[in-house]
């Protein structure tokens, strides 16, 4: 490691290999605190590169406890987190009305960090017990179209980093991680992003790794598309700008995605708007992120086609039946 450290503090980056590596090495026990403490704070001081994260997230999936689901076709919907604006589960709800449209769902995720309630906080409430169990979660997507793979099931290797994590108490590249490290890997994927550099980052890893890809980041800092402003997407072969008018959508209030002062009442909102209750701002907001993730799915929809089908999963019901068969699981 102090070879690495050196390396690093006098402003050399580090190879695909080479990151790989000296995570791999954290993860098995063969450094300290402090010397873990040193390597995550040159990246707060510094923007990570392709091939660093390239090799961080190589090295999660060698450790990952992987799973095959490759007999379906799968999009995963896994935000960064991180943007520190305590919305509603925007991710989560898109990733039950995209199921309740008849698409299968290998949504990855975890405890909260920028939110009160990430979607393994919400889920856990509502009742779904975690698996990694192969059978189990075929199981889930065959009958409910969705299996929720709960992150620290899938990365026991992330426990030697906790402490330190913890201990810091600050957002590090590690963060970063999650949306990429899926143990399924699926070949579809939509992710938002908290800033657009990170944005750019996930398109030069995403492009080499997925058939089929969205990347969003809202203006003014969402990592989703809130319609609180325009929002950035990205995709293999395009980069835009898009206003809420272009989609004919009217713009949001950021206190219209407020995601409550606790889990409880985070998944009261929920519940709301998965029943068919949610306010048509919040039902905008859902509806809007997975017509973005029916489009990475089927490219030839338009926009009006694939929102359709989301206001249908939703305000049907399709998506809420989705959640409760996956609860009865």
């Amino acid at each position: 490691m102090k070879e690495t450290l050196r390396k690093l503090f006098e402003k050399e980056t580090l190879s695909t290999q080479e990151a790989k590596k000296v995570l791999l090495k954290i993860t098995e026990g063969a450094f300290n605190h402090a010397q873990i403490a040193s390597f995550l704070t040159v990246f707060l001081m510094r923007k990570i590169t392709v091939a660093e994260l390239t090799g961080f997230k190589d090295a999660m999936l060698e450790k990952a406890i992987r799973i095959d689901l490759s007999e379906y076709e799968l999009i995963d919907l896994c935000g960064t987190g991180g943007d520190g604006k305590n919305t509603f589960n925007i991710s989560t709800l898109t990733a039950f009305v995209v199921a309740g449209a008849g698409k299968k769902v290998a949504k990855h995720g975890n405890v909260g960090v920028s939110s009160v309630s990430g979607s393994s906080n919400l889920l856990s409430f509502l009742g779904l017990e975690f698996t990694n169990h192969p059978s189990v979660l075929l199981r889930q997507l065959d009958r409910a179209n969705i299996c929720f793979l709960h992150a620290p099931l899938f990365h026991p290797a992330m426990k030697t980093l906790a402490p330190v994590r913890k201990e810091l108490g600050l957002r590090t590249f590690l963060n970063l991680l999650g949306p990429l490290v899926n143990p399924s890997q699926p070949n579809l994927q939509m992710v938002g992003v908290y800033h657009p550099e990170i944005a750019l980052l996930y398109n030069e890893v995403l492009k080499n790794n997925r058939l089929n890809y969205t990347i969003v980041h809202s203006t003014d800092g969402y990592d989703e598309i809130s319609l609180t402003a325009p929002f950035l997407a990205l995709g293999k072969n395009y980069q835009k700008t898009i206003e809420p008018s272009d989609l004919k959508m009217s713009q949001v209030l950021q206190n219209e995605l407020f995601g409550g002062d606790s889990v409880a009442e985070s998944a009261k909102i929920f519940s709301e708007i998965i029943s068919g209750n949610g306010t048509n701002a919040q039902n905008n907001v859902v509806c809007v992120n997975a017509a973005f993730a029916l489009k990475t799915i089927d490219e030839s929809k338009s926009f009006e086609e694939a929102f359709e089908e989301a206001q249908s999963s939703l305000l049907g019901l399709k998506a809420k039946k989705s959640l409760d068969i996956l609860l009865a699981i």
